[in-house]
């Protein structure tokens, strides 16, 4: 038996190399293919919600409906002549704070069952409006600043247009931006544990590969069309 020597040892490192890549490559798998399943069925709704909203969205007459509706009434006029000192940056054209917007905007709400966010609440000499908007939804009061009278435009679409304002993030609000890019992360993962998972089928890695690269070629000249 040789004795063991520098030149002739054996590097444990060196040896279990092989051992080590096959188990990564093991371990890739198995995630790879572990998200790809289960991700693929916890996002499914989400996926399907905005693949059903982006071609309703790209076609919106096909269903498009609208419903408009005014109402009337008055508001206290204490919260619309507030006796207050302008800010000291004041451009004598904004009214807001002589003006009670929150409790305006509150008897709105509850008067007229009034939905959405207000996204705008303009305060000037005789007269203030206040717009609300929600998807699919606007209502637009605009009031006397000398007696309180006032009138609300409400306008209202149909479910395809709430949808499709859900689609695009517009007036939801913040926890249903959050969903949109939560959304949007789950899609990219399912799609790249996919990908990866093409290089562990080897009788159908060509085929996948390929099938990739068409789509991706495609993608790119409708982006050119679209973009020239």
């Amino acid at each position: 038996m040789l004795p063991v020597t520098p030149e002739n040892a054996v590097n444990p490192e060196i040896a279990d190399t092989p051992k080590s890549r096959k188990r990564v490559r093991r371990f890739v798998a198995l995630a790879s293919r572990w998200l790809h399943i289960y991700l693929s069925l916890f996002s499914l709704g989400t996926i399907f919600f905005f693949s059903i909203t982006g071609l309703t969205l790209n076609h919106p007459s096909w269903f498009f409906r609208e419903t408009s509706k005014e109402v009337t009434g008055e508001v206290e006029l204490r919260w619309l002549q507030i006796q207050a000192d302008p800010p000291q940056d004041w451009d004598g054209n904004d009214f807001g704070h002589q003006v009670a917007k929150l409790e305006v905007a509150e008897h709105l709400r509850s008067k007229h069952s009034i939905r959405g966010r207000v996204t705008d609440f303009l305060a000037f000499e005789n007269e203030c409006e206040v717009t609300f908007q929600g998807p699919g939804y606007v209502a637009i009061a605009r009031m006397e600043r000398g007696t309180g009278r006032y009138h609300v435009m409400v306008t209202q679409n149909d479910l395809i247009s709430v949808l499709n304002d859900l689609h695009k993030g517009r007036n939801t609000g913040r926890p249903w931006s959050v969903l949109i890019d939560v959304s949007a992360i789950l899609s990219a993962v399912v799609s790249l544990s996919g990908f990866i998972l093409i290089f562990y089928l080897r009788l159908k890695r060509l085929r996948g590969l390929v099938a990739a690269a068409i789509g991706m070629i495609l993608l790119g000249i409708f982006i050119g069309l679209a973009v020239l």
